[in-house]
């Protein structure tokens, strides 16, 4: 198994009202949102983002630390598995030119409303079947992915990572330390259907012979 590091500690940071989010979702909500389609990006607030657009300030911060950390040149591949608009791509490929970027996701309209520059490199798929041969990627990053599916496709998605990486991996997913964690975490949760213990997550990684890194996301 990899390590547990936040690649993710230069992404910008915003004030939550957690309780008052799980106040104002319903399962209706979480229903809706579970569709990932227009509501759940660039639609009302309660089902998603309430509006995704490209931000320059959210991914260019973070973009140097997986390049530092994967050692990213133009000559390497990488895959974002749960990609949405692609804007994650979009500042990788613009900060480490001739880098080979590929994303699935399983939104349709994610795809075809993706960032411009990004569009061909972009498809939907599903994390539980992705459609690339073994080994076919120098890395594969899932960001806030793999914690959409309940737990057996969460190993059938955290094996099919495995399979078509060749050099690391790195994931983020739902979690918690502690009661008062898991209480914040379960009110935050608009899509997740997998939301573990800190250390059940890791026992879970060696169970499906995940060997990448890992981060947590905690409201």
């Amino acid at each position: 198994m990899g390590r547990e590091i936040d690649l993710l500690a230069n992404y910008p940071k915003t004030k939550r009202d957690v309780k008052a989010r799980g106040a104002s979702k319903s399962e209706a909500d979480r229903a809706i949102a579970r569709r990932f389609g227009k509501e759940f990006f660039d639609g009302d607030r309660r089902h998603g983002y309430g509006g995704f657009s490209y931000q320059p300030r959210f991914w260019q911060p973070v973009v140097p630390d997986l390049q530092k950390h994967f050692g990213l040149t133009g000559d390497s591949s990488l895959l974002d598995v749960g990609c949405a608009k692609g804007f994650m791509l979009h500042d990788l490929a613009a900060l480490i030119p001739g880098i080979t970027v590929k994303g699935i996701d399983i939104s349709s309209y994610a795809i075809a409303n993706a960032i411009e520059d990004m569009r061909s490199h972009l498809q939907v798929a599903d994390a539980r079947a992705l459609p690339f041969a073994d080994h076919s990627f120098d890395v594969v990053i899932a960001i806030n992915t793999v914690h959409n599916l309940e737990r057996d496709q969460c190993a059938q998605a955290l094996r099919e990572i495995e399979r078509v990486q060749r050099r690391g991996s790195f994931i983020t997913v739902d979690a918690y330390r502690n009661d008062e964690e898991r209480e914040l975490m379960l009110a935050w949760n608009l899509t997740a259907k997998t939301i573990m213990h800190v250390d059940e997550w890791q026992a879970f990684f060696r169970e499906v012979g995940y060997t990448g890194d890992y981060y947590w996301f905690m409201p």
